[in-house]
């Protein structure tokens, strides 16, 4: 038993070491948006999100480039403005759906044929790297759940420092939706001896592309 006891302690106190240090990186309360941008890239890949930046109208082009290189043939979209967008801008080599039927209309297809899923954001937080999505009719949970591939529309004038901060400038005391997020990094779980697996629970990769 002692023998099982200093084995798990001694991997938890590796992991503990392993860990980024977000003490010490700069303080951003107040911060420009370019050290926001920093922290926030700084945090969210430390859990193995991936974060580019790119100017207002170039994610079109960024996944032109990037769905065929990364074998993405079936990317699923809600019915609101990036779904449109895609609709009436063709991706060649890549067929877009549209989240626009219940669930059990399509179910086996959405677990078993989405290669990826995009979708907007309400806003990030800069100090954890987290995403704020806020799901509802045009962009329902499963779209950001399901699909191996979660790629999300940050802008830049949504990153925030801190939730409590996101809170102040969004207004969530107004009204809250029946379902908040908060998304930092692709899924993942461990067992007890903090052995990591991704893409359990959820997409295993997150894919931000910072707007603005």
């Amino acid at each position: 038993m002692n023998e099982a006891r200093n084995h798990i302690l001694k991997r938890l106190r590796t992991v503990q070491r392993e860990a980024p240090d977000t003490n010490a990186l700069p303080a951003i309360a107040g911060a420009d948006a370019e050290t926001l941008i920093t922290r926030f890239r700084t945090a969210l890949e430390a859990v193995r999100g991936e974060v580019h930046r790119l100017r207002d109208g170039d994610w079109m082009g960024w996944l032109a480039r990037e769905l065929p290189a990364r074998g993405v043939s079936n990317l699923l979209a809600g019915t609101g403005k990036i779904g449109h967008t895609l609709q009436t801008h063709p991706i060649p080599g890549v067929t877009l759906h549209r989240y626009d039927r219940p669930v059990e209309d399509w179910k086996d297809a959405l677990f078993e044929h989405i290669d990826a899923g995009i979708t907007g954001c309400r806003g990030a937080i800069a100090a954890t790297g987290s995403l704020i999505l806020w799901p509802g009719p045009e962009e329902p949970r499963l779209l950001s759940l399901v699909p191996p591939l979660h790629i999300v529309l940050l802008d830049a004038a949504n990153l925030h420092a801190d939730l409590a901060t996101a809170i102040r400038a969004q207004g969530w005391t107004q009204g809250l939706p029946t379902n908040a997020l908060l998304i930092t990094g692709p899924s993942k779980t461990a067992d007890i001896e903090q052995t990591l697996t991704w893409g359990i629970h959820g997409p295993r990769e997150l894919v931000v592309l910072v707007l603005g």
